[in-house]
């Protein structure tokens, strides 16, 4: 799991004792059982100790059916041994002994004790009297694991509130596995909550279950002291005028927004913009969030049929991310790959309204933490950013962009609708450009086979911003030019 690698600061340390926590179905042991088949070999084999109710089978015909499950190794590489009748049956003393035995003779390199919580409980109910605490067999237990060098797990259903347990204080490490279900959306979240002798990400990381096993997406670091250094240079948009209304073009490694109302043809401009940078060489990724793959290349491949050929020679990457559950990283984790794999120059989101839609409820509260992070991770690695957003009203009461957002973008052009002697017409702006000069007029433009075709600008018009334009009275004499 290279994201809990990074997450762990470089991964677990050998000889380390180790807490995986969390409640019922949070991925304790699917965890544990990613971490044993990647490591575990015939020489330094993996214990897996069960004192669960189920079967170890019936544990084993689930977790047979993740891709990282080598039913080679089962049995070989990896031994598993139920301990439910010696907890059930004997003090937590012959429980320790049998442990001690099996790992003595095996001579293991890692050990997992499933569930150890389950040891504490049934203590509670079979073994009042025995002389062994909880806290003494715990302690017992760590001292065998780390003088055995041996790297071992102990995998318990805790709460927050029982984070005092001795057991914490014992670990190495500690692990926290959470699921939170937030309306029809469920959320799950890692945390490092100790870790001896390693610098940990802190914060909450999100991951999901799939059929690779778990899937971390580190939470996104401060990307401020790498930011990758190139030369000043303008980007073309593939539209001349708007270029010239930039002074010159998009500013290479900037994050530009683009936002107007519905069937202003904002796709359209994002589109032409990856378009003329695959006609310079310039490599992209297109992440779209609210039509599906098949729709968006119909209509692309209309205007641009180099797209999809681009797409098939590898030098496009098409990312489709629509589902409702969606996490800032897991969306930040998808398009750097993609970034990487074709060494892209230019990213299109497409568009951010539907990314905010796409967001699990809980992340929405913080969509614009996430936006940061997201556009300042992106730009930090080199790349154009440039980003589609919908203005809901697209009259007199819109503003120019969503007042959660504009700060973090460099460049911002807005499109518009306005009514011109009784018909409606789109006009668009360039109203920011982080330390450059720019065009502060409103100018026409039309939605052709071509693409985006800009037109004149409307000096002659005063309240252009209301929707409902009023020509300036011209002096007698004056010709009005049509």
């Amino acid at each position: 799991m290279p994201g809990l690698d990074l997450v762990l600061g470089g991964g677990l340390p050998e000889y380390s004792f180790n807490l995986i926590a969390g409640g019922p179905g949070s991925g304790k042991t699917t965890l544990a059982h990613q971490i044993m088949f990647a490591n575990a070999t015939v020489e330094r084999p993996a214990l897996y100790f069960t004192v669960l109710g189920e079967p170890t089978l019936k544990m084993l015909r689930y977790q047979s059916q993740y891709s990282f499950f080598d039913h080679e190794m089962a049995g070989s590489a990896i031994q598993f041994i139920n301990l439910s009748a010696e907890v059930m049956d004997r003090d937590l003393g012959e429980v320790l002994a049998r442990i001690v035995d099996e790992i003595e003779r095996t001579k293991p390199g890692i050990v997992v004790v499933d569930s150890f919580r389950t040891i504490g409980g049934q203590r509670d109910l079979a073994v009042q009297r025995a002389a062994d605490g909880l806290e003494a067999f715990v302690q017992r237990l760590a001292l065998h694991l780390t003088s055995w060098e041996v790297t071992s797990f102990l995998l318990g259903e805790y709460n927050e509130a029982e984070q005092r347990n001795p057991v914490f204080t014992v670990a190495d490490g500690a692990l926290w596995l959470s699921q939170a279900t937030d309306r029809n959306s469920v959320v799950r979240k890692l945390q490092v909550i100790k870790s001896r002798g390693r610098a940990p990400m802190p914060g909450l990381h999100t991951f999901k279950i799939t059929g690779d096993g778990l899937q971390v997406y580190p939470r996104i670091p401060e990307q401020t002291s790498n930011r990758a250094q190139q030369k000043y240079a303008r980007l073309k948009t593939g539209i001349p005028e708007l270029d010239a209304m930039m002074g010159g073009g998009v500013v290479a490694g900037d994050a530009v927004m683009l936002t107007g109302p519905a069937g202003s043809g904002k796709s359209t401009v994002a589109t032409q913009f990856m378009a003329t940078g695959l006609a310079k060489g310039e490599p992209g990724v297109i992440a779209i969030f609210e039509e599906y793959p098949e729709e968006y290349l119909a209509r692309a491949s209309t205007r641009y049929p180099q797209i999809r050929k681009m797409i098939e020679a590898g030098k496009v990457e098409l990312i489709y991310l629509r589902p409702l559950d969606l996490s800032v990283d897991e969306t930040l984790a998808e398009i750097l790959d993609a970034v990487e794999r074709v060494g892209a120059k230019r990213v299109v989101i497409d568009s951010l309204s539907g990314f905010e839609v796409a967001l699990a409820p809980t992340f929405r509260e913080d969509f614009r933490e996430s936006l940061y992070r997201l556009v300042g991770t992106l730009t930090a690695t080199g790349v154009t950013v440039f980003m589609t957003a919908e203005v809901i009203h697209p009259f007199p009461d819109a503003p120019f962009t969503s007042e959660k957002v504009s700060f973090i973008t460099d460049e911002i052009i807005i499109q518009r609708y306005v009514e011109i002697e009784g018909e409606l017409r789109r006009v668009m702006a360039v109203i920011k450009m982080r330390g450059s000069d720019h065009s502060h007029e409103f100018r026409t433009y039309e939605l052709t086979e071509e693409g985006v075709v800009v037109g004149e600008s409307l000096t002659e018009y005063d309240g252009i911003i209301t929707g409902v334009p009023t020509l300036r009275v011209q002096p007698p004499g004056t010709k009005r030019d049509k």
